[in-house]
């Protein structure tokens, strides 16, 4: 019995010298389990902010360059941080990896949460400029795909009928009585009626400060307040008011003040299109009212 009572002693300093209790693996288990878990996570961090800088790259350089619009100042993505002062400094001064990577948390949240105003942002702006993009004025208001029908006669000219100078603040597309006439960009008919000048005419605002006019129709196809879109027909052309034969005559206003609607043709053609329909329509300089 003493010796083996004397084996059992020694076997247990043996054991309590070479082994941590039971207890203790149990903790050093777990605070393993705890580091691992907590590398994920800083990793999970780190990739998170290779994304959302990856986002905010495409917003400034890439985007907002589309959109025409400046990018965010580095005050405003930065601004508003918190950091560590959110701890109680005492009781963590010993724990430094926590209260980076809490830092580095705020930093994460605040950057996602300016990323997420200015995607809305950017998304609101798109929208807007699709509506802007579909009510300007892009295509010609009749089928002319042989580009042989306009006549460019805008500026000051010769009027057919009373023989003195004028301005002529239109193109004139040369056209067969009933030839369908097409809006040239999303907008709402504010006007159309019967002028002395004009004969039978309608007036399109496009919104963002345009406006189409399409005169000496033979009738009309649409009344004032209608909402229209591009290419949607409007009238039909005619010889309607001061005109010497059937055409149409067609303006494009931007903020009040006449432009020249050759300008917004080139959308609507590919560029060796575009260049023939002004050399032809510049042989056919002829006013037809």
């Amino acid at each position: 019995m003493g010796l083996s009572l004397l084996i059992a002693v020694a076997f247990y300093f043996a054991f309590t010298r070479n082994f941590d209790p039971l207890a203790e693996q149990l903790l050093k288990k777990e605070n393993f389990t705890l580091k691992t878990e907590w590398q994920i996570l800083e990793d999970r961090i780190h990739h998170s902010f290779a994304e959302l800088n990856n986002l905010v790259e495409k917003d400034d350089k890439n985007y907002r360059v589309i959109l025409d619009t400046a990018p965010l100042s580095p005050e405003i993505r930065e601004g508003g941080v918190g950091g560590s002062e959110k701890f109680n400094v005492d009781e963590i001064k010993n724990f430094p990896m926590l209260i980076y990577d809490y830092t580095m948390l705020e930093k994460l949240k605040h950057k996602l949460d300016v990323e997420v105003q200015s995607y809305q942002e950017l998304n609101e702006m798109l929208n807007e400029k699709i509506h802007m993009w579909a009510s300007r004025p892009a295509i010609q208001p009749i089928n002319n795909k042989q580009l042989d029908q306009l006549h460019m006669s805008y500026g000051s000219r010769m009027h057919p009928l009373f023989k003195v100078i004028m301005d002529h603040n239109g193109l004139d597309f040369s056209a067969s009585k009933g030839t369908p006439v097409y809006a040239t960009g999303d907008g709402k008919v504010t006007m159309a009626y019967f002028s002395a000048s004009y004969g039978n005419v309608i007036y399109i605002d496009h919104g963002h400060g345009y406006e189409t006019r399409y005169a000496h129709l033979s009738k009309f196809a649409v009344k004032p307040g209608d909402k229209i879109n591009r290419g949607h027909i409007i009238g039909y052309v005619g010889s309607s008011g001061n005109s010497v034969s059937s055409h149409l005559h067609y303006e494009v206003l931007f903020e009040n003040q006449h432009v020249n609607p050759i300008n917004f043709f080139q959308r609507d053609l590919s560029n060796k299109e575009y260049e023939r329909l002004i050399e032809i329509g510049s042989t056919q300089n002829t006013a037809l009212d």
